[in-house]
């Protein structure tokens, strides 16, 4: 497995490790670091962990990978050096932009995966650098794409999020959709089996309606929505929490338009949890909510926040885009409202809260839908299929 990030953060990649290796292979993780201070080799959960320096230029000249050269050849090295020591048979890369750098390195046409964790060339789109006057100069998201296009044709395999990714990626290729698996982004069962509960934040928020937020709280996620509505909420439901387990750089936006909106003290912005933490908030949460924006990328994805909040039994409030409107629907484990509309949330919000017994029954069915179809033991199955 090829990661050009440091580990462990991602999820994703930890459960398709543990699914491989469950299913008997040997998985190699070349992954970064951005301290000099680091533990080289390291076996964390049977995964056999090669750490490579990067440095702080490095990092920014990644946002470049597609512009100039810089990064593929710097990385290009690295991974020759893993792919030797290591011995590889089989080449798995984590999303698209360290693939140029791995097809570079990869001179004795290793067989290779290409998995992406989303549709980077739109949801670059919405990142505040790319859209610096400096960003808009150097990169092109239309550029990835044509990238993204390319090592998709060149790769062996094609890993996915959901169905909806794999046929607009098909489509869009016109390549066979046998080449193409869908590795949902779910949960391993220990994380809602195998978990401890800060009492801290139990008492903390013990006596709130908690509408709970896990992840990036970048503008595009939508919290913006949830925020214009909490005034109302307050008036309906006086102990009502929105708690933000989350960071990014939009946080100060946030804050400053809680204060504009007068909730600031209806939110407890926690700032970014080792997710260790999770289970303490969710043990509290009332509802979830992801009110993503509406986007091609958000349409083809789901966000790793949902199937937490269904672990626990937490009934979800989404935004309508597609892939999580499926979800819902398809399992009914929560309510849908219009995206960007903070008038439908409220008023969705209100109706779950004077329903307790709805709640309940939609909890009953999150919990159901998780242990049955949507962990990881059960999405795993076809993915493995990938290395036979």
């Amino acid at each position: 497995m090829i990661l050009d990030a440091p580990f462990p953060t991602d999820p994703r990649v930890s459960n398709e490790a543990d699914a491989l290796i469950q299913a008997g292979h040997e998985v190699f993780l070349f992954c970064l670091s951005y301290s000099k201070n680091f533990v080289e080799n390291e076996i964390l959960n049977k995964i056999k962990i090669r750490r490579y320096y990067c440095s702080n230029l490095t990092y920014k000249l990644s946002a470049l990978a597609y512009t100039f050269p810089f990064y593929k050849n710097i990385m290009c090295k690295k991974i020759k050096h893993f792919i030797n020591h290591n011995h590889i048979d089989s080449l798995h890369i984590h999303d698209i932009q360290i693939a140029s750098s791995v097809f570079k390195a990869n001179k004795i046409k290793i067989p290779t995966t290409l998995d992406l964790h989303e549709n980077r060339p739109e949801i670059m789109r919405y990142y505040k650098h790319v859209n610096s006057p400096l960003g808009r100069m150097l990169i092109s998201p239309q550029n990835w794409k044509k990238n993204e296009e390319r090592y998709c044709k060149l790769s062996d395999k094609i890993v996915v999020v959901t169905d909806a990714a794999k046929n607009e990626l098909a489509n869009r290729l016109l390549i066979d959709k046998n080449k193409i698996t869908v590795y949902p982004n779910t949960v391993k069962k220990d994380f809602y089996k195998d978990f401890k509960i800060n009492q801290e934040i139990v008492n903390k928020f013990s006596k709130n309606f908690v509408l709970l937020y896990l992840g990036n709280t970048s503008k595009r996620r939508g919290l913006d929505t949830v925020i214009k509505s909490l005034n109302k909420l307050s008036i309906k439901i006086p102990n009502i929490k929105l708690v933000i387990v989350g960071s990014s750089s939009y946080d100060n936006e946030l804050k400053k338009m809680s204060m504009n909106y007068n909730c600031y003290d209806l939110i407890s912005f926690e700032g970014w949890k080792d997710e260790s933490e999770f289970a303490s908030y969710l043990s509290v949460a009332d509802l979830g909510i992801s009110p993503l924006h509406s986007n091609i990328h958000h349409d083809t994805t789901y966000a790793n926040k949902i199937f937490q909040y269904m672990s626990f039994g937490c009934p979800l409030i989404c935004s309508d885009v597609i892939a999580q409107k499926k979800i819902i629907e398809k399992f009914n484990v929560g309510s849908v409202f219009k995206s960007g509309d903070e008038i439908d949330f409220e008023k969705i919000v209100s109706k779950l809260f004077k329903n307790e017994q709805k709640r309940k029954s939609l909890g009953d069915n999150c919990i159901d839908a998780v242990e049955k179809h949507l962990n990881n033991e059960v999405v795993s199955k076809e993915f493995v299929k990938i290395y036979g």
